[in-house]
């Protein structure tokens, strides 16, 4: 029942606020920073190493998160809702009264690595130190060379609006304790280069599993779970698990379906929308090609999953395929292909999509009652998008269509019913 949830997530929580207090509370002292040499000034304005920063920075697609709309890049100014309240970014340019202008390198490691500020408090894990501690000393002495090199930008950084008790920071000493592993990534010598190049870029700059996992009640993602699918919270999209294996969100894509999509927002499997668009617009579209193919040699590695267990429903699944079929045929085919398979570089197919076969059945009703836009590439610079059909369909024929297309050919996906479809309805597309 919900008010026994509540209770006994109360009650974790004070556990938290009072290992929290033992741990950090009365001193005020700050913890010692992980040892590392100084930097010379002339070290990080080397021309080399800032272009490296620059490239790592937007492997990391920083900018997305610190930069507000309409704002100056890197500069923050906004905030970023969790299910705990509205946390703010920070400005990141080397402004010294709102930025990084007096942060020393070794304070930037603190905080990439140990997920701790400047004075040594534990920062929230909205900033995903849960996987940048594993960028390596050389890479974040890049970003860092790369973010001084910026102008300085005057922007103060918006009021906290986290709830209580999530407020209190220093509860966050029993929310690491369960949810960070601190430490470098460390290849793998009975992989490839290319693999751990993947590998290291996935778990760590790209913070794929910062999406790409379900989170439970306190906002945390177990350690053993990676990649392997979830809703994004406060976003209403589902990041899809991300095994090419059986079973898995991406079962049956080969590493050139990966490295195109990455690169151009599209591939013959399927294309990136919501979230993703973003991060495609913003990241993967600049990587390397060889950082590319490093991606997808490790995600093709990862294994394959359990079969999901549809529920069992009271609805005629039967009477509800048939009407979505006939809505499908009336608004889908005539660019989708009869049999659901697309138009190669024009419009993505459904058959076999993990956007439209993912656990939930939001992705496709989203897309279908807000419309689909895939993201402006280089590769692809007038791409098709998918027109709205909020005005046209009720929620009970989107139930039905979005029915169909997750069960027909050799989709195998379960239901989505009329009450989902009015969840979203309004929800603005991100």
């Amino acid at each position: 029942m919900r008010w026994l949830r509540w209770l006994l997530l109360l009650i974790v929580l004070l556990v938290a606020l009072v290992l929290g207090w033992v741990l950090f509370g009365g001193s005020g002292s700050r913890p010692t920073p992980p040892a590392a040499s100084k930097i010379a000034a002339t070290t990080l304005r080397d021309p080399a190493l800032i272009a490296k920063g620059e490239y790592l920075t937007t492997v990391g697609d920083c900018a997305g998160c610190h930069t507000a709309q309409g704002g100056a890049r890197y500069a923050g100014g906004r905030s970023l809702a969790t299910p705990f309240g509205d946390i703010p970014v920070p400005n990141i340019t080397p402004d010294r009264e709102t930025g990084l202008g007096d942060w020393s390198f070794e304070d930037f490691w603190q905080a990439l690595h140990s997920g701790k500020g400047r004075h040594g408090e534990l920062l929230y894990p909205a900033f995903s130190y849960i996987s940048y501690t594993k960028v390596n000393h050389d890479d974040a002495l890049a970003i860092f060379a790369y973010l001084q090199s910026l102008a300085p930008v005057h922007q103060p950084a918006v009021a906290s609006a986290l709830a209580f008790p999530y407020s209190v920071r220093k509860s966050l000493a029993a929310w690491r304790t369960l949810y960070f592993k601190e430490g470098e990534f460390k290849p793998d010598p009975a992989q490839s280069a290319e693999w751990n190049r993947g590998a290291y870029l996935v778990q760590g700059l790209g913070h794929c599993n910062e999406c790409h996992a379900a989170r439970d009640t306190l906002g945390g993602t177990p350690q053993d779970v990676h990649l392997t699918g979830g809703q994004i919270p406060m976003q209403n999209w589902y990041a899809p698990d991300l095994s090419t294996q059986k079973n898995g969100g991406l079962e049956g894509w080969g590493a050139q379906d990966i490295v195109d999509l990455l690169k151009t927002g599209q591939s013959a499997r399927g294309a990136a929308f919501g979230p993703m668009a973003a991060v495609v617009s913003g990241s993967t579209q600049h990587m390397s090609d060889a950082d590319l193919r490093a991606i997808a040699s490790y995600l093709q590695s990862l294994p394959p999953r359990a079969p999901l267990a549809e529920p069992s429903s009271p609805f005629d699944t039967r009477a509800l395929t048939e009407q979505g079929g006939k809505v499908y045929a009336k608004h889908c085919a005539e660019c989708h292909g009869k049999r659901g398979e697309g138009v190669a570089g024009v419009y993505p197919p459904l058959d076999g999509n993990s956007s439209v076969t993912e656990p939930t059945g939001i992705n496709a009703t989203r897309m279908v009652l807000l419309g689909g836009f895939a993201p402006v590439t280089a590769a692809n610079q007038r791409p098709y998008s998918m027109p709205p059909f909020a005005q046209q369909l009720n929620d009970g024929e989107v139930a039905a269509v979005v029915t169909y297309i997750r069960r027909a050919w050799s989709n195998k996906a379960s239901i989505v019913r009329a009450q989902g479809v009015s969840t979203y309805r309004h929800t603005p597309v991100e």
